[in-house]
């Protein structure tokens, strides 16, 4: 008993003196690193500025004025929580930097009138491996208010709205198509929506809330020969109305650059004029018996049939998608449910316009007509 004693403690002392002796992993084994260096604050955060009043739909901006005081670094991050009321349009912020501030802005739409400003938790990111005590700025509740309009706002809230282009086009029987093209600036230009209108639509939008761009169709009664609505401009204050006048136009509409309405009566100008150098070059024939001057005859008349002659038919595959605008992300309002033959009206780049049986207009992709 004695010996298993003396055993056991020479082992011990072995032990302690060593504690590699024994052959066991320890923490010498595992490659050192280098401890991650904690600083203290190095970051001190306000708000630059906060809107006074906000109104429902706005799209505003909230600026971070942020001092650093460690000169080289990667990046500041931000972590927002708590925030009501309100959507964040961009979770990276727009950085300015002046002398030795940051000013971060970051761009938020209200949707509600209990809205909270978030709080804010900025953290510095270094290139070393240092850690540095992240900082908080608490946020606080937001005046907001409702607009009150009458039936013919659109839901626009913007600095400026203006509308650049527009066309309109015969629908059916009873309604035409209006499309128009139209740019924002501090907008949310997605939530554009017509009141008193048959059907409508986005058929391109550039959401950029700064500097926004949106091609929009209406279908409107054939009644209407203004097609007018309003929208609340901040800079003024005051609702201010867009009016788009119906032209309708029997032309073809080709492409967003080209939806301006054209006067139809150039058509019937120029095959007025082709008619008249015909007669003239006729009775200039039976003067002079020269028959060359049939040519001048013979051009004029075939401008003229070129144009009067009626549309012809064309086949269009089963399944095929009719688009209501020449666009290839454009709204199908319907499919051929079997091999359809229709008049086409019209032609642009790589589109046919075609009169469906309702007779309503649509548009479909020369690759979906038959071959033959």
């Amino acid at each position: 008993m004695i010996k298993l004693l003396f055993i056991w403690l020479f082992f011990s002392i072995l032990a302690f003196a060593n504690p590699n002796a024994l052959g066991d992993a320890t923490d010498a084994d595992v490659p050192y690193e280098e401890p991650i260096e904690e600083v203290s604050k190095v970051l001190y955060l306000n708000f630059e500025n906060i809107p006074q009043r906000v109104l429902k739909g706005e799209v505003f901006p909230i600026t971070i004025k942020t001092l650093c005081v460690i000169k080289d670094f990667k990046d500041i991050q931000y972590k927002l929580s708590n925030m009501q009321g309100l959507k964040m349009l961009s979770d990276t912020p727009t950085r300015v930097k002046d002398a030795k501030y940051y000013y971060d802005t970051f761009y938020f739409i209200a949707t509600s009138q209990n809205a909270k400003i978030p709080d804010f938790e900025a953290t510095l990111i270094h290139t070393h491996k240092k850690s540095y005590q992240s900082t908080q700025l608490s946020g606080e509740a937001l005046n907001v208010i409702s607009l009150n309009p009458k039936n013919d706002f659109s839901n626009i809230i913007a600095n400026s709205f203006e509308i650049v282009e527009y066309k309109t086009t015969s629908y059916d029987a009873t309604h035409n198509i209006v499309v128009f093209v139209a740019t924002a600036q501090n907008c949310d230009i997605s939530v554009l929506k017509l009141n008193g209108v048959y059907k409508q639509g986005i058929e391109s939008i550039t959401n950029s809330f700064t500097d926004a761009k949106i091609t929009y169709y209406a279908i409107i009664d054939k009644k209407i020969q203004t097609l007018s609505f309003s929208y609340f401009n901040l800079v003024k204050n005051k609702f201010l109305f867009s009016n788009i006048p119906i032209i309708v136009n029997d032309d073809s509409v080709t492409t967003q650059s080209d939806l301006k309405p054209k006067d139809q009566s150039n058509e019937i100008i120029k095959m007025g004029a082709s008619a008249v150098v015909a007669f003239i070059a006729f009775i200039i024939i039976l003067w002079r018996r020269k028959y060359i001057y049939l040519v001048f005859i013979l051009l004029p008349l075939a401008y003229i049939l070129s144009i009067a002659l009626p549309s012809k038919e064309v086949c269009i595959k089963e399944g095929s998608a009719i688009y209501l605008l020449p666009m290839s992300n454009g709204t199908i309002f319907e499919q051929a449910p079997q091999e359809y033959h229709l008049q086409k009206e019209a032609e642009v780049k790589g589109w046919a316009k075609v009169q469906l049986q309702d007779q309503k207009i649509g548009w479909v992709k020369n690759e979906d007509l038959c071959s033959n």
